[in-house]
């Protein structure tokens, strides 16, 4: 059975590369662990991932030595998302039932990029069906994932996302990497009704349908509009952090704690736009540079020059959120 879900903080793991651009499964272990000690849950196989450079072996390998970190520091009962999502149907479900073989809890799908005029006519069929199909065939629930910017820019938009929701009930859920939190206030107005929930049961009971938004940068907001979490590349990095925003975002409301809230809010916002910028190249630098990780990515990709990491480094909002880090680090 997979492990059931909670809302909270999700971190997109990256794949790192030794100088053959061969996985080094020793470094993604130590990082599995070191993210989930903080409470922070794994996203394997994902964007920061590099999912389009993994072959079907290498994702599978990615779950299973996931799977063995988590087990072996004692956290059994963590689960595990692993990115599932190809450029066909045929081979996303394959991704999928393979995911769960090899110990994934949930899969989280990305729409099929490369023919996209084509799936988004007709008021999106093609994607809607394709969401569809892979849900009714994978073992696992299934994760919608709205990334415009690298599915040649498909944007499902609320009516789609809730449709789909509604007639395919193995899928437990949305990542919307589009910053629309108008767009997540209506998908978690659907979903957290009491309505939705008894008319539109899912397949797995543990697996209810939530709503996470793809940048932290709008988590105080997404959690007041009914949202459930977020997906973070932040938490890399800064994990504990991460988790103190969303406990200041789950608090009393009161002019205090919102005042500590929003302050937090716009430090973790502002790491991860400078962040950002830098893309998965970047991510891999600031790595290197607090764990000694491979800072290569797979080709095409090139790694974050010496000059361009260093100016990362000296970021204001990277320096003050490491500061914090090391300090909530040390009160543990």
């Amino acid at each position: 059975m997979p492990r059931p879900l909670t809302g909270g903080v999700y971190v997109p793991l990256p794949s790192f590369f030794d100088e053959n651009e061969d996985i080094d499964l020793d470094s993604f272990k130590k990082h599995v662990i070191y993210t989930a000690k903080a409470g922070i849950q794994p996203v394997i196989s994902g964007s920061m991932g590099e999912a389009v450079h993994l072959n079907h072996q290498e994702r599978a390998a990615l779950i299973r030595a996931a799977r063995e970190a988590l087990d072996s520091v004692g956290l059994t009962s963590m689960g595990i998302i692993a990115g599932a999502g190809a450029s066909s149907t045929r081979e996303t479900i394959e991704f999928a039932k393979e995911a769960a073989e090899a110990g994934a809890d949930q899969v989280i799908v990305i729409p099929p990029g490369y023919y996209a005029g084509a799936v988004k006519e007709d008021a999106f069929a093609g994607v809607k069906k394709y969401f569809i199909d892979v849900a009714k065939a994978s073992p696992i629930p299934v994760m919608l994932y709205n990334f415009p910017a690298v599915t040649g820019g498909i944007d499902m938009d609320s009516d789609v996302i809730e449709e789909i929701a509604k007639v395919a009930p193995n899928t437990w859920g949305v990542k919307l990497t589009c910053g629309a939190v108008g767009k997540l206030t209506r998908v978690a107005g659907l979903v957290n009704s009491p309505d939705f929930i008894e008319s539109y049961p899912r397949t797995d009971q543990s697996a209810p349908f939530i709503v996470l938004d793809g940048f932290i940068d709008i988590l105080y907001p997404s959690v007041i509009a009914g949202g459930h979490g977020t997906i973070t590349g932040v938490a890399n990095f800064a994990p504990l952090t991460c988790k103190l925003l969303w406990e200041r975002c789950q608090a009393e409301p009161t002019k205090t704690g919102m005042k500590e809230a929003q302050d937090l809010q716009a430090l973790v916002a502002n790491a991860d736009w400078a962040a950002a910028k830098r893309n998965v190249p970047g991510m891999k630098y600031i790595l290197n540079k607090l764990f000694g990780y491979s800072p290569l990515p797979r080709g095409p990709l090139l790694p974050t020059s010496e000059a361009a990491g260093n100016e990362l480094m000296q970021e204001p909002a990277i320096v003050d959120i490491l500061k914090l880090e090391r300090r909530l680090a040390k009160e543990q």
